[in-house]
């Protein structure tokens, strides 16, 4: 099969190994960090830009062109009267919420006390909470009330379009939690389980749907 050339001003690792052609897309700084906020919706560049802290305008504007060359995220102009473009996740783009949730969980035991230097969010939260959510087994759209925020996050099978998204859902949730960060990390990290936090009064749970119930052990 002959080489495919590569695009102008790509690097690559030149190895043909799926791992390497993965990091060709993939690899560079805040790219995956522009998925994971990505995995949430459509975001506004401005929007993308307040929830990286850290990155320069150059750098993003870089990466989002890149991202568009590589069809894992593509831009679109929202209708009237909003008038705004936002950058979304293609599917090749989603597909790789199991990389974002692997990374997390591998990385969880590194979050130890928060530094002073430390950003944060709520909604970076939510993968690993949306993974713990997903182990209970049920299906659904959870609400999520921390101290920095709220956010809601969807489990269950298929392939989503948002994983996630900021503030409360746009429909009626099936449960409703209310937790602090610390709790939230514990979770995380695996040191705590949902069902446990819920049992020790850690996590208030509102709500009569699936994931309520199976929280509750009812």
């Amino acid at each position: 099969m002959p080489r495919q050339p590569r695009p102008p001003g790509r690097r690559s690792y030149d190895q043909y190994c799926a791992a390497a052609r993965a990091l060709d897309a993939v690899g560079d700084r805040w790219t995956l960090l522009i998925v994971r906020e990505l995995l949430g919706g459509p975001r506004r560049y401005t929007d993308l830009h307040a929830d990286l802290p850290g990155v320069s305008t150059d750098m993003l504007a870089t990466r989002l062109k890149d991202m568009e060359r590589d069809a894992l995220v593509e831009r679109r102009r929202l209708p009237a009267p909003v008038s705004a473009s936002v950058y979304e996740l293609t599917v090749r783009g989603r597909r790789l919420l199991p990389v974002l949730q692997a990374l997390e969980e591998w990385g969880a035991p590194a979050l130890d006390d928060r530094r002073p230097t430390d950003a944060v969010r709520a909604h970076w939260f939510a993968l690993p909470l949306r993974r713990a959510l997903s182990g209970l087994g049920g299906a659904g759209v959870v609400d999520v009330r921390l101290d920095e925020g709220e956010f809601h996050v969807r489990v269950g099978p298929g392939e989503p379009h948002a994983a996630y998204g900021d503030g409360r859902a746009p429909e009626a949730p099936d449960a409703r939690l209310v937790l602090d960060t610390g709790t939230c990390v514990a979770v995380g990290r695996g040191d705590l389980s949902l069902e446990d936090a819920v049992r020790e009064g850690r996590v208030e749970v509102e709500g009569e749907g699936e994931l309520a119930k199976l929280l509750r052990g009812s």
